[in-house]
């Protein structure tokens, strides 16, 4: 019985970021694929003004590609992709960050077909909207909102978020080092921008995104903590973990800990794969809970 874990990014990201994982997974004999959510990676539509000398007056009117792309479509993507793996086993369904809200939709929408979820530093909202969970205590911890990065336009505008993961300032390297990769190198840090997108949709479905008992919370799920996070702080991983399991207390969040940044994880993945590795189905033993 070999399983397929299903790889989700996070936002202004692509299925690039799982590269390292999915090479990981597959050398240890699983089935692993990184996906594609609806206007990025290769189906992403890039700004003209973005690439080379970039341009601000085209970057600040020219009208996004993400525009009118929502959690629905996002829902209707991975499904889509679910369907196709489940036919072959066994599915883990994991999510990074932002991720984590087409995780919880997936599951409210189509539980029978996730095995396992797993969630990445990621978003998992039950009790709250994204907007009051980032206005909360837990997230005053955050770094994002101090890199120095601002709207290159104005969302209702162009549709989109639209940022500038191509800045030469040094300062806004500094803080980005910082608050995503504290614990790796600046060549490390360009890499990983070189493969973020200017453009991130707008349109979040909050009702859809919030965990439901019925149907998401039948799904076994894992939480991996990062504990070094200074973009979704430890203290909000671990408020979600409790809203779920409270919602839940039948289905306990199987929670485990790695020492990494936001994004460390993925451009060294060996421990994260190793926990990969102990949650393919056939190694699970129903009801087990570990922490650390």
């Amino acid at each position: 019985m070999v399983t397929t874990f299903v790889l989700v990014h996070g936002s202004f990201c692509n299925s690039a970021a799982w590269a390292p994982t999915v090479r990981e997974l597959t050398l240890r004999g699983h089935r692993a694929l990184a996906v594609d959510l609806p206007g990025h990676g290769l189906g992403a539509t890039i700004p003209s003004g973005y690439l080379g000398t970039q341009d601000p007056e085209a970057l600040a009117t020219e009208p996004s590609g993400m525009a009118g792309i929502g959690t629905a479509d996002d829902v209707a993507a991975v499904t889509e992709v679910l369907r196709r793996a489940r036919a072959n086993g066994p599915v883990v369904l994991v999510g990074h960050s932002r991720g984590g809200l087409t995780l919880t939709a997936v599951g409210n929408a189509v539980p029978e077909l996730v095995d396992r979820l797993v969630y990445v530093a990621a978003w998992c909202c039950v009790d709250a909207t994204v907007s009051e969970y980032s206005a909360g205590p837990e997230n005053a911890e955050s770094l994002l909102g101090d890199t120095g990065l601002v709207p290159l336009a104005d969302p209702a505008q162009v549709g989109a978020i639209r940022l500038n993961w191509r800045t030469g300032d040094p300062d806004v390297l500094d803080r980005l080092q910082v608050a995503v990769l504290a614990d790796g190198s600046r060549t490390e840090l360009l890499a990983y921008l070189h493969h973020q997108e200017a453009d991130e949709t707008i349109s979040v479905d909050e009702a859809a995104t919030r965990g439901q008992a019925g149907t998401w919370g039948r799904i076994p799920r894992t939480y991996v903590r990062l504990t070094a996070d200074r973009s979704v702080p430890p203290a909000l991983q671990d408020r979600f973990i409790a809203e779920a399991d409270a919602l839940t207390p039948d289905n306990p969040t199987d929670v485990r800990s790695i020492d990494s940044s936001h994004v460390r994880f993925q451009i060294h993945p060996g421990e994260f794969v190793e926990i990969l590795d102990e949650l393919a189905p056939a190694k699970v033993t129903p009801g087990r809970q570990r922490v650390g």
